[in-house]
């Protein structure tokens, strides 16, 4: 009897021990953080949008290369007739020449390099609303997860004070030890799903703090709630014209379209081969022999020299209709992407809208009710009108519902976030 004793209580300590675990609260010195703040941090401390932004260097460098100038050749040639017998003759030349760059090619270069960097700019910016989408879901997923540990902790409070009533009514013998047990059986269960809604809470700050870049001893306290009145004040139909005309990745399409243009522009002034331009000095020394007597002459010239290619058979063809099909390209993928959009606010819109509807049915139908339900229910139960299992009955029916309300405010957020993202706006009032 003694050894079950001791095995039970060793059980019942199993769940305490995991709960300590999985769950360590937050410190007193943490800071707590709003959404905005955590999408601040994140902008300035996520790992990957950190990464992209160092390469803006990139295209830095290519812009100054494109205005780079070719450059100078030097020439140097020397000759001497000692080895064949002229030991006397012997000549120098030193030139100096530059490639000139003709049809504007130098203009046309930066005006790609300057596309480039545009492209960057729009790529950044869709990473960063990306971010925004991904911070803001994660923190509405920790505030979930915060939820439902409050709405368990209050199961927990129910099933005890279920309990103690229990207890009143067995040592008056109106009940059975059976219903006590049962309720015992209730509240452990609440507790046991508590440990397990703790490990998820945790697991979302995790992922979150993640996401925010934030150092391993750093673990902020997220603020904030659920619950909110909104409404959207756009149109769908205005909604998608502020998507098309706002997006970062459309504007990024844009940008490619427009470097596309720059390319074919660029490649026809490559048909046209550049001049180079010399200046060459040379000095050249011969002897001759006249009566026995040997004289030099020494002479001192000063040329120009002029070389252009021939574009007979390389009139860049290839690179002209590359660039054309590149262009070809985004033009393709930008009208794709333009429907995508369009498209995308469609879905983001209707599932808001859902979402409203579902969560107004539990705030003005549902829940109301079930309140009293519940209390009803209690009450009956201390005045012995009906039984323990239509109590607990009514408990699981309550909290799974009111975990059914959380996941509505949660997914009714969350769709907000998703129309904000794919609209580039903000739907419930107000500009960018």
């Amino acid at each position: 009897m003694g050894t079950t004793l001791v095995t039970r209580g060793a059980l019942l300590l199993v769940p305490v021990i995991v709960a300590v675990l999985l769950f360590t609260p937050a410190r007193a010195d943490d800071p707590t953080l709003s959404l905005p703040q955590a999408i601040e941090l994140s902008l300035q401390n996520n790992g990957e949008l950190k990464s992209f932004r160092e390469e803006k260097g990139i295209r830095d460098a290519g812009k100054v290369k494109a205005g780079l100038l070719p450059n100078p050749t030097i020439d140097f040639e020397g000759a001497t007739g000692a080895l064949t017998g002229s030991r006397n003759a012997n000549n120098l030349a030193l030139g100096l020449s530059q490639e000139l760059l003709l049809a504007g090619k130098r203009d046309k270069r930066l005006s790609v390099a300057e596309r480039e960097l545009d492209i960057y700019r729009w790529q950044l910016a869709d990473k960063e609303r990306l971010l925004r989408d991904e911070v803001k879901t994660a923190v509405y997923d920790v505030l979930l997860a915060k939820e439902r540990v409050l709405l368990a902790d209050r199961s927990i409070a129910l099933n005890r004070q279920l309990l103690e009533v229990t207890k009143e009514r067995l040592a008056a013998g109106d009940i059975p030890e059976l219903e006590m047990n049962l309720v015992k059986v209730e509240l452990a269960r609440s507790e046991s799903s508590r440990i397990e809604l703790a490990k998820t809470m945790f697991q979302n700050q995790s992922k979150l703090w993640t996401i925010m870049g934030l150092s391993l001893g750093s673990r902020p306290e997220i603020v904030g709630k659920l619950e909110a009145d909104l409404a959207i004040a756009k149109s769908l139909s205005d909604l998608k014209q502020l998507a098309v005309a706002n997006r970062p990745d459309v504007k990024a399409l844009e940008a490619e379209k427009s470097r596309g243009e720059a390319d074919i522009a660029l490649a026809r002034a490559e048909k046209i081969p550049n001049l180079t331009a010399g200046l060459v000095f040379r000095r050249d020394t011969s002897s001759m022999e006249i009566g026995g007597l040997e004289g030099k002459d020494t002479d001192y010239t000063l040329g120009v020299r002029l070389s252009i290619p021939i574009p007979f058979f390389d009139r860049n063809q290839a690179g002209i209709q590359e660039a054309t099909a590149k262009k070809n390209s985004s033009e393709s993928r930008l009208a794709a992407a333009t429907r995508a959009v369009e498209r995308e606010v469609e879905t983001a819109y209707a599932t808001f809208q859902n979402a409203t509807t579902v969560l107004s049915l539990f705030k003005d139908d549902i829940i109301p009710q079930l309140e009293e339900n519940l209390n009803l229910t209690q009450e009956a139960y201390r005045l012995g009108e009906v039984g323990i299992l239509a109590v607990i009955q009514e408990q699981k029916k309550f909290f799974e519902v009111n975990d059914g309300y959380l996941t509505a405010l949660h997914g009714r957020q969350t769709a907000l976030v998703k129309l904000e993202s794919s609209a580039a706006s903000e739907p419930t009032g107000g500009g960018k």
